[in-house]
């Protein structure tokens, strides 16, 4: 009895992880939901960049989105600040000034980026709204990748691939950047499924006849792909719009974003539960709760198989490997923790480190979810 519930709590707490991706690549391969792409489709684009305090990105930024290989009578660009004080509004207005396709939307009090994003879309003056971090850049072809998608009449909101860098330009590789790896290729994966669940807020776009307004304690980039898939739309991903951000400078800003992204997002489970309804979303319901829901849950059932690991270790040998292993998985956070060399600077202990880091996370925000605790305001992001 104790080893069929140690079994039973181990595959749900890696099921989202490790057996999902194995299922949604083999029912993907019979439903094989292809998008048809036009390169030639260029409609009209506004991008919406919400920064609050982003001096040191902003310019960089802006003129990224300037400098896009796109028609350039086909361009807007809409930065919304909100309540920023060290003179990000000063950078935005000097730009706009020197190109009339920029405009700079202030927002006082602060009222958070979800407020931002509902007034920056009601005065967007282009077809597809797409969606900037302060801090991202581009790649030159960016917006004709995202936009090719939308020739197809069943494509509602597109999100691109997310890379992470250092100052110099150079590619992350550590476990933040291997989880971006393995997130866009289940993206792939369920593209081919019909829409994907989970998106990118630093290179997403939706047709904006789509967007729905949402409340200010809401995540834009799980709400808002959620709202399109309720109305029939597809959800996509492309891979060869690319969009690089700075890694997160340490462990503590990655832990704290996490437990935000993971709180807000459970929030928008809670309000999209309709959509969790198997009888009215067969496959997608199936999809969200794998992908998401489990997801932000499998700490608890990934906990109590550890505990039930050791009161096991008389039952056979694959229960003291598996105690081995568990001690190994810690120490090995600890020499991470602690910057221990050179075990600190190994892959494997970097990927044990941020998988513990996400279910940690998780745990936290979903705590903070049953008290009730929602957020509204939020920092930017530090490189």
């Amino acid at each position: 009895m104790e080893a069929a519930l140690f079994w039973t709590l181990l595959v749900i707490g890696l099921y989202p992880y490790l057996v999902y991706p194995v299922l949604a690549w083999l029912v993907g391969g019979l439903t094989n939901r292809r998008v048809t792409k036009d390169p030639a489709f260029l409609p009209r684009v506004t991008v919406i960049i919400a920064a609050y305090n982003e001096a040191r990105h902003i310019e960089a930024t802006v003129r990224n989105k300037l400098a896009q290989d796109y028609p350039r009578d086909l361009l807007q660009i809409l930065v919304v600040s909100d309540g920023s004080t060290d003179g990000t509004d000063q950078i935005v207005g000097r730009i706009a000034a020197e190109d009339d396709r920029l405009r700079l939307l202030q927002q006082t009090p602060r009222q958070g980026k979800t407020v931002g994003l509902n007034r920056a879309a009601s005065q967007a003056a282009g077809e597809i709204l797409v969606f900037s971090d302060a801090n991202s850049l581009y790649r030159p072809d960016a917006l004709r990748m995202l936009m090719r998608n939308f020739a197809d009449r069943e494509v509602g909101y597109v999100s691109g691939q997310m890379l992470y860098a250092n100052t110099d330009g150079s590619l992350v590789g550590d476990g933040c950047t291997a989880y971006m790896r393995y997130e866009n290729a289940l993206r792939a994966v369920e593209t081919r499924l019909g829409s994907i669940v989970g998106v990118d807020g630093a290179i997403d776009s939706v047709r904006r006849s789509l967007y729905r307004p949402m409340r200010p304690d809401q995540l834009p980039d799980f709400v808002l792909p959620l709202d399109v898939a309720e109305q029939g739309y597809r959800v996509v991903y492309e891979a060869e719009a690319i969009v690089t951000e700075e890694a997160l400078s340490d462990e503590s800003a990655e832990y704290r974003m996490r437990v935000r992204v993971a709180l807000r997002a459970l929030w928008a489970l809670w309000d999209k539960r309709r959509l969790l309804n198997p009888l009215r979303y067969p496959l997608f319901s199936w999809q969200l709760a794998s992908h998401k829901l489990l997801r932000y849950l499998s700490a608890g059932p990934l906990l109590l198989a550890a505990a039930m690991n050791w009161y096991l270790l008389g039952h056979g040998v694959i229960y003291q490997l598996a105690a081995v292993c568990q001690v190994a998985f810690f120490v090995l956070i600890a020499c991470k923790v602690a910057g221990l060399r050179p075990l600190a600077n190994l892959a494997i202990t970097r990927y044990c480190y941020y998988f513990f880091l996400l279910n940690w996370s998780s745990a936290v925000a979903f705590l903070k979810f049953l008290g009730g605790t929602r957020q509204v305001l939020w920092q930017p992001r530090t490189g």
